[in-house]
């Protein structure tokens, strides 16, 4: 009987159970593999080196919410604020499975996440998944400054991402209800802030007490 190919999360999975088991990367792909049921050549298919398979894992945790989503056919029909909220706690639900790995590889970096290149597949992901949710903004009706806006609303939503997850870590609260909390509270905030209504009502309103001055003088 043949033997069966290890897929791509299998080869994360035995990755991550060995940085558990002993706290180091593996001492050689021929090694790992060899340990793990896979050949050099199985490894290569997927990734080049151990370093661009650790930059990928938080980007599975990524893969693994939204395959989760994407089953929900009411999450399909939610809006912006509703779907990043079940975004959060579903990527968190992920996290939660995975703690031990979390905290090893984050937890000494608390301070440097922004440039933790664990995580720089995730961001490159999250920021695709901060653009398809279309977020109703303010249109600037300038192309410069559009780019502006949404560099700056992604930007936003990554650090909050990043925040949460330094909140989430230090949690010591049972099933980590006050990360539950922080994010249902901080994404209601957020999209309070971005609500583009009372800036509109605002403009609209000055608009025509720019118009009724010079009406007024005529």
């Amino acid at each position: 009987m043949a033997k069966k190919k290890k897929s791509k999360q299998d080869i994360i999975t035995a990755y991550m159970h060995h940085l558990l088991e002993h706290s180091s990367t593996p001492e050689s792909v021929y090694k790992f593999g060899k340990d793990n049921g896979f050949t050099e050549a199985e490894f290569y298919n997927f990734f080049g080196t151990f370093a661009s398979l650790e930059k990928s894992i938080f980007n599975s945790f990524f893969d693994n919410t939204i395959d989760l989503l994407e089953k929900n056919n009411e999450y399909k029909n939610f809006d912006a604020q509703n779907k990043l909220l079940s975004f959060y706690f579903t990527f968190f639900e992920v996290l939660k499975a995975n703690r031990s790995y979390v905290i090893m590889t984050l937890s000494t970096h608390k301070d440097s996440l922004k440039t933790n290149k664990a995580l720089s597949g995730l961001k490159k992901s999250f920021k695709k998944y901060i653009d398809e949710l279309d977020i109703e903004t303010l249109d600037l009706k300038q192309e410069k400054l559009e780019e502006v806006k949404q560099k700056s609303l992604f930007e936003l939503s990554w650090q909050q991402l990043l925040f949460t997850i330094n909140f989430w870590i230090d949690d010591a609260s049972a099933s980590f209800e006050k990360t539950d909390i922080f994010i249902e509270k901080s994404v209601k905030t957020s999209f309070e802030l971005i609500n583009i209504k009372p800036l509109k009502s605002l403009l609209d309103l000055g608009k025509f007490f720019v118009k009724e001055k010079i009406m007024g003088k005529n």
